[in-house]
Parts: C-alpha cells; sequence; structure tokens
C-alpha cells in the first residue's frame, strides 16, 4: 500500500505556482471551493517512489499577514492542517521580495522546501545565487528550477520524500526583533503558553502577531 504525503505548495502571485503544480500531477487535480468560501481550491496528486502524493495548491500571497481571505486561508491551512511538507514558490529572478514570505513559513515552523524557480530569468538577469549557502542561513532544502521548461521537478519530488521522511519537528526561524520587542515577545510567551492556543501554534509566533494587531489572531483568543 502507498504511503501518503500532503504537501501545500506556497508562493507569491506569478511566482510559477501554478505551472509546478501542472508540472507535479499532470492531468490528476480536482478544482472546488475552499470551505465556506468561493476561494478556489485546486488539489492534485500523483505517484512517486511508493508513495501516494496528495497537493493542495494555496491561493498566491504575498505574506502570511491576515490582511486577507487569501492569507488567512493559506495560512489556516499550514497551521491547523500541518502538511508533511510546504514548498514555496520563490522567483529567482525577485528574491529579496519573495522571501518575506518563506521567513514567515519559517517562523510558523513549517517543514519547508524553497523551490528556486525562474532560474533561467535570474542566470538572463545575470543573477548570481549562492544556492548552498542560502540553503544553509535558512537552514533549509532549495531546489534550483526553471518550470517553464519542467526542468527542477524531479529533484523537487526526490527533497520532498526526503524531508517528509524524516518526520522531525522543525524549530521555526528566529528572528531577533531588538531588546525591547524582545522582552515584551517573551513576556505574551509565558501567558500564551498556558492557554490552548499553544498546542497548535508556536507560542512565540502568536506573541509576534498579537503584538503586530493581527485581527485573526485576537478573533482566536477571543474565542
Amino acid at each position: 500500500m502507498a504511503r501518503e504525503i500532503t504537501i501545500a505548495l506556497a508562493g507569491n502571485p506569478n511566482s510559477g505556482k501554478t505551472t509546478v503544480f501542472n508540472n507535479l500531477t499532470g492531468g490528476h487535480r480536482h478544482v472546488g471551493n475552499w470551505p465556506g468560501v468561493t476561494v478556489e481550491k485546486k488539489e492534485g496528486s500523483l505517484s512517486y517512489q511508493g508513495y501516494h502524493i496528495k497537493v493542495v495548491d494555496l491561493p498566491g500571497v504575498y505574506s502570511l499577514t491576515a490582511y486577507s481571505l487569501d492569507e488567512v486561508i493559506a495560512r489556516n491551512f499550514v497551521v491547523e492542517e500541518k502538511p508533511d511538507v510546504v514548498v514555496d514558490i520563490v522567483d529567482a529572478s525577485n528574491l529579496e521580495r519573495n522571501l518575506y514570505l518563506a521567513v514567515q513559513l519559517l517562523e510558523m515552523g513549517a517543514r519547508l522546501i524553497i523551490a528556486l524557480n525562474m532560474m533561467d530569468q535570474a542566470d538572463a538577469r545575470g543573477y548570481v545565487i549562492d544556492v548552498p549557502h542560502l540553503s544553509q542561513l535558512l537552514g533549509v532544502p532549495i531546489v534550483p528550477m526553471a518550470a517553464n521548461r519542467n526542468r527542477g521537478t524531479e529533484e523537487l519530488l526526490r527533497e520532498i520524500v526526503k524531508v517528509a521522511e524524516k518526520k522531525t519537528q522543525v524549530k521555526g526561524l528566529r528572528i531577533e526583533y531588538g531588546r525591547e520587542m524582545e522582552e515584551e515577545i517573551a513576556n505574551l510567551e509565558k501567558i500564551i503558553s498556558q492557554t490552548e492556543l499553544s498546542q497548535d501554534y508556536s507560542p512565540r509566533w502568536l506573541a509576534v502577531k498579537l503584538l503586530e494587531e493581527d485581527e485573526e489572531i485576537i478573533r482566536k483568543f477571543r474565542e
């Protein structure tokens, strides 16, 4: 019997996420809506190395700050459904803007792989990306891709299986926000760790979101 892996595809709009989804799933896809809303939900599947891999295409977003319905849907799926792997499709030709979402996913503790897409465009613009060093800095695997040419799909699948097989708890990326902010975060963490929400969310991440006055997280605490 094939083992199951669930992966979520995240990424900025126009990062090539749809092309990666199509390359992975081929014709095996289902299109519906996310529960309770009219936002389109695409799911697909494939078989690879004895695994049945379910692919969930999250809405394209620039961040996970819950300013829009798409951001809430993407964030809630990662936190609540806990996919085995989150693949963040990053536009290599626009690295700085795209990595903002990657950092937010890491802070949430997602089991992340970065698919460094559009490498052909980055090369054409003369950009040189030290992929091994970037992978070391972020602490996650990075797979160079050119999805429009179906380059890197096999390498991405191999990395997905490797990360899913590890089944290790991801500590998440810790960003230091300065002494005053860190003191407030620490105070909130102590309180949050005593609540039920801390069982599903990182207390530190929740503390940061409360300080950002994130309406969705505030609502969860009020409930």
